[in-house]
């Protein structure tokens, strides 16, 4: 399974660019995508869907063009999006085996798939109830449980943890880990925390632009020596903050304990580990696309 980004953009008027030349190449494992609002990433994935078209650029899966030709993606295709709806008088039951026809599966093997499913997101108490009685988190995880049922060799996920508390992320990364061995996963968030323990690589986008691609720790490492901590008074941080791009602050004996990057640190101040949250502001907020 090899899917092959070459050069594509999405041009919404002259100059007005959704994606603009992103190229990459997957095979098994799982892609993160990061980036602020606005950075592109909704839009690959939708390209990638085959909900929308490139303006330039080819989309190959097997080397097969799947602009051309994208039932052979869609076959093959689990996908949620960041706006998904569902039916709130249907139950996650029903609701899944709607789904299940609209994709064209079925058979005996269905409906064990999807017990198997709710289970595996711990909806199986909640299986037979209407889903419009779900909570927000709830009905997130019915969205996961539609873009596994045909069990796909591409699954995309945009923005999958919104509304998921911290217990049930877990567990969502733990299937997702699962899936990678079989599958191209591809994940996009705007919460670090989500991807950095589970993706095999990591893109980092901007303004519509990929702006940096690697292992973790190769982006990790380029902030090397940059990432420092201080104290300072609640009336400083302002001062500091023209100056340092804090990555965050945190109160510590009435005052702010300020994590911050630099090339040139402050007197006082103590150089710590970086992490991927770290890399990704120093990417994003330093590097122009």
């Amino acid at each position: 399974m090899k899917l092959d980004i070459q050069n594509v953009s999405k041009r919404y008027g002259k100059n007005n660019y959704g994606l603009r030349n992103f190229s990459i190449t997957l095979e098994k494992g799982i892609l993160g995508l990061l980036g602020p609002n606005g950075a592109g990433k909704s839009t690959l994935l939708k390209m990638i869907a085959t909900v929308t078209r490139p303006t330039e650029g080819l989309l190959l899966l097997n080397k097969n063009n799947i602009v051309k030709d994208p039932n052979y993606m869609r076959k093959q295709l689990g996908f949620l999006p960041q706006d998904f709806g569902v039916y709130p008088n249907l139950s996650a039951v029903e609701f899944l085996s709607y789904i299940a026809a609209m994709k064209g599966v079925g058979g005996p093997t269905l409906k064990p798939r999807i017990l198997q499913l709710l289970d595996g997101l711990n909806l199986s108490d909640a299986a037979n109830t209407p889903i419009g009685s779900y909570s927000g988190g709830m009905k997130q995880r019915v969205g996961i449980a539609q873009a596994l049922l045909n069990q796909p060799k591409i699954v995309i996920f945009d923005e999958p943890t919104v509304g998921l508390d911290p217990e049930e992320r877990v567990r969502f990364r733990n299937l997702i880990s699962d899936l990678a061995h079989e599958c191209i996963v591809i994940l996009s968030s705007h919460i670090v925390s989500d991807i950095d323990t589970i993706a095999d690589t990591i893109a980092i986008m901007k303004n519509g632009q990929l702006l940096h691609t690697g292992k973790p720790d190769e982006i990790i490492s380029q902030i090397k020596g940059k990432v420092y901590e201080t104290s300072m008074r609640k009336e400083n941080l302002t001062a500091f903050k023209q100056d340092h791009l804090v990555v965050s602050t945190a109160r510590s004996n009435g005052n702010l304990l300020v994590r911050y990057l630099s090339d040139t640190p402050v007197s006082d101040s103590i150089s710590r580990t970086p992490n991927l949250e770290d890399a990704y502001l120093f990417q994003t907020k330093t590097i122009t696309a």
